[in-house]
């Protein structure tokens, strides 16, 4: 018996350009479970998807209640370790750029080119300025031009893993370090006792190795057709790509609609 479904949305939910489809809607509406989206997102880019329910943010850092708009918790790196991650990471990783999301928006120092022009972010003078101003920091981000994002994490876990937790979600370059034992599968467990749901009664959809730990926790686990080589390695069952809806495909089979 499925009691909550977990999913992932970008590569997994959304299909490209962050859409969420009318047939994975109508099937989100048809399910008699609870559903929890469990992302690297914060709220902010949850909030107007028009789902209703819980969503895991920021990997597991916030938890948001999206009926009511409000975040109900969220846990915080120390601003001394984001300075100590950061002078670590500048000596392991050539060019690192570092921003941190505090909840409510992004602060970066001049070398984090790590979104592009695809997501608003502030840019401060110095790494200095981004601490001081950011009074609490949910997730740090770290970013360099010439890095491949696997070996990248590889490396920053080794400088920095004893302080924080490392994994990244697809961006090239790109890594999403949150507060020491904090991951997707951590807050959903949280959330999941305090519902009386056992993690056989859950199942969980994702395609990046920040959603490994939620893939691995619970009962049933569904890597997308579009996944990272570590996910699909990583899952028993294959759900079809996102483009092709493919956590409403199965959805709709197990659940009978």
């Amino acid at each position: 018996m499925i009691r909550l479904i977990a999913t992932d949305l970008d590569g997994t939910l959304l299909q490209p350009g962050g859409v969420l489809s009318d047939r994975t809607r109508a099937t989100l509406d048809a399910v008699d479970a609870d559903v929890v989206v469990v992302t690297a997102r914060p709220p902010r880019f949850v909030q107007d998807l028009a789902l209703t329910g819980t969503a895991i943010c920021a990997n597991g850092a916030m938890i948001y209640d999206l009926t009511s708009r409000e975040v109900t918790h969220a846990q915080t790196v120390p601003l001394d370790v984001v300075r100590k991650v950061a002078d670590a990471l500048a000596g392991v990783i050539p060019n690192v750029g570092i921003a941190v999301e505090t909840g409510l928006e992004v602060l970066s120092e001049p070398g984090f080119l790590g979104f592009g022009q695809k997501f608003p972010h502030r840019t401060l003078e110095l790494l200095d300025h981004v601490v001081e101003e950011a009074q609490q920091v949910v997730q740090i981000l770290a970013w360099a031009p010439d890095s491949e994002a696997d070996h990248m994490m590889e490396v920053a876990r080794a400088a920095v893993g004893q302080h924080v937790t490392v994994t990244h979600s697809g961006g090239i370059g790109l890594l999403d370090i949150s507060p020491p034992g904090v991951t997707k599968a951590a807050t959903l467990e949280s959330l999941c006792n305090a519902r009386g749901i056992g993690k056989h009664e859950v199942i969980a959809f994702g395609d990046m190795p920040n959603d490994l730990s939620v893939l691995g926790w619970a009962g049933t686990a569904y890597a997308m057709g579009n996944a990272h080589p570590l996910v699909k390695q990583a899952c028993n069952n294959h759900a079809p790509p996102n483009t092709e809806d493919g956590v409403a495909q199965v959805l709709e089979r197990l659940f009978g609609i």
